[in-house]
């Protein structure tokens, strides 16, 4: 699907109208032998660390840690990789357990290798790989739909990224007002576009529409992803509205985390849906373009301590 251009202009109220017409977005040591198995040598300077480093793919190695006979060590996942021979010395690695380095990983307790980034967890050998996968203080990927965009990082860098790299509109105000034309609403294709990067509450917003086959009928969406963690998520809800002719469609809900990928949300159908035919109903006219209107707005909830509800936070 092609798009031609986006204008987006700004008034008082933080209400913001965006024009589309078709313009393309195309959217990571020396060991002494003892018998015929030996662990391997730790001189003075070798940290632990450095022992428990795989040295094809330098990750850490997780059991069973195999050595071949001359005590050269590397993970489970790269010894298929090598063929049964021992990167180091070029010996067959057979299936020999290096039981004394597991027994010394298991004493262990490191710092989460996300600790630059702010987390302060230390946690047994063990136990770390579990929590770095789930860390809050990991890095995001990058959220522009469909690019496949290798980038990662925090959400300050992320939004720099978005604006310099991608080229993506940056509003400020928890209320848009986006106007979608299409000339030829019969061409739908996969595709998909970020339209805009929304600031308020002191958060960011991505607000994803795209055009896709659901099935075999042809469908428009539009979805809001949050620019945090999927607990900071839930703090806040969303609107979407579409129509035309008096009726309208109306979307409620929670903006899902970008820990959540693009095609995650989009294959959940998590948002505002809308038919084609429907689509070309709110258009007018003879139904031979599209022209679709989405508003909506953002908002936060608060929870009201005397009365144990939470009652929304309207941006101005």
């Amino acid at each position: 699907m092609e798009i031609d251009s986006i204008e987006c202009v700004s008034s008082t109220d933080g209400i913001y109208e965006e024009e589309i017409h078709h313009h393309h977005h195309q959217f990571s040591s020396s060991s002494k032998p003892h018998s015929n198995v030996v662990s391997p040598a730790i001189s003075p300077a070798t940290s632990v660390h450095e022992l428990l480093e795989c040295p094809v793919c330098t990750n850490s190695m997780y059991p069973p840690i195999h050595q071949c006979h001359n005590g050269h060590t590397l993970c489970s996942t790269c010894k298929s990789r090598v063929h049964n021979r021992c990167p180091t010395c070029r010996q067959e690695l057979g299936d020999i357990r290096c039981l004394a380095l597991e027994k010394v990983a298991e004493s262990l307790e490191l710092p989460c290798k996300y600790c630059s980034l702010g987390c302060p967890e230390i946690f047994p050998y063990y136990s770390k790989l579990k929590h770095e996968a789930q860390c809050n203080f990991r890095p995001y990927n990058c959220p522009y739909a469909g690019s496949e965009c290798a980038v990662v990082g925090d959400i300050p860098f992320l939004v720099s990224h978005l604006r310099d790299d991608h080229k993506v509109d940056m509003h400020t105000g928890c209320t848009f007002n986006h106007r979608y034309v299409k000339s030829n609403p019969r061409e739908v294709e996969n595709a998909t576009w970020m339209l805009t990067v929304f600031n308020c509450f002191g958060q960011y917003f991505c607000l994803h529409f795209e055009a896709f086959q659901l099935g075999m009928a042809p469908v428009y969406m539009a979805f809001l992803r949050f620019m945090g963690d999927e607990i900071e998520a839930r703090n806040f809800s969303y609107s979407l509205e579409v129509g035309a002719n008096g009726r309208k469609l109306i979307w409620e809900g929670t903006p899902r985390s970008i820990r959540d990928s693009h095609k995650k949300v989009r294959d959940s159908h998590d948002g505002l849906i809308i038919q084609r035919n429907m689509a070309l109903f709110f258009s007018g006219g003879d139904r031979k373009e599209l022209k679709l209107r989405v508003t909506g707005r953002i908002w936060k909830e608060q929870q009201n301590p005397d009365a144990g509800v939470c009652i929304p936070n309207l941006c101005s």
